[in-house]
């Protein structure tokens, strides 16, 4: 397994300051960085994460979902305990959208579906999931390709996740054959290479503001 799964060499990105796309007294909207740690990781030099960032200047910030780390965009923390709780449930209970971009090897045809295959740890390469139609737990993803690159032979697809299973879209999108460029755990060496990044940004984020009601639909754009 190479440096790049396991942490060995963590380099996290600059930080440059923030990327505030909403902020009140009761929660917080960041855009993550590829790269960077949501939280975290074990050791002295993987502590440097997104949370840490932004509890810097918002002490009271608490981590609600997380990104992987080579994953992009658009996530969500609470201020405070009693809102980190009324969030997590909104998360257990689907009450929060969000909305993935990717890029994806080759011509993904047919151009929307849904994808229902069961996901779970593949323990012999961690930290690898795998589609097991026995043992795996239920894994639910929407897919609708936004356009078709010919010369790059790749496919920009939008990518609504209605489970949250670990690495859910990488290993759907790998499992209809089409797996996402810059992907160096799942991606064959080709496509690994054909970009410097994960392609996979989480570009949109829609929920009922757990304070006033008002429905909130933030958006990042898509930096690939």
């Amino acid at each position: 397994m190479s440096a790049a799964h396991t942490l060995d060499d963590y380099t996290p990105p600059p930080d440059t300051g923030l990327r505030l796309h909403y902020q009140d007294d009761y929660l917080l909207v960041v855009d993550k960085p590829a790269g960077l740690l949501s939280v975290p990781g074990r050791g002295e030099a993987r502590q440097d994460c997104l949370s840490l960032r932004v509890q810097q200047r918002f002490p009271d910030a608490l981590v609600v979902h997380r990104l992987d780390m080579a994953t992009s965009g658009l996530l969500l923390m609470a201020r405070g305990l009693a809102m980190q709780r009324q969030l997590s449930a909104s998360f257990a209970g689907r009450d929060v959208q969000k909305t993935y971009q990717a890029l994806v090897a080759g011509q993904l045809l047919p151009e929307q579906g849904d994808i229902h295959l069961p996901l779970m740890a593949d323990w012999l390469q961690r930290p690898r999931q795998k589609v097991d139609l026995q043992a795996g737990k239920p894994s639910h993803t929407g897919y609708q390709v936004v356009a078709y690159d010919a010369v790059r032979n790749a496919s920009r697809v939008s990518l609504t996740p209605h489970t949250g299973r670990t690495h859910q879209l990488r290993v759907h999108m790998m499992a209809l054959g089409h797996a996402m460029l810059g992907d160096t755990l799942y991606a064959p060496p080709a496509v690994q290479q054909a970009m410097p990044r994960l392609c996979l940004h989480a570009c949109a984020l829609q929920l009922h503001h757990p304070h006033s009601g008002e429905l909130l639909q933030l958006h990042s754009p898509v930096p690939f």
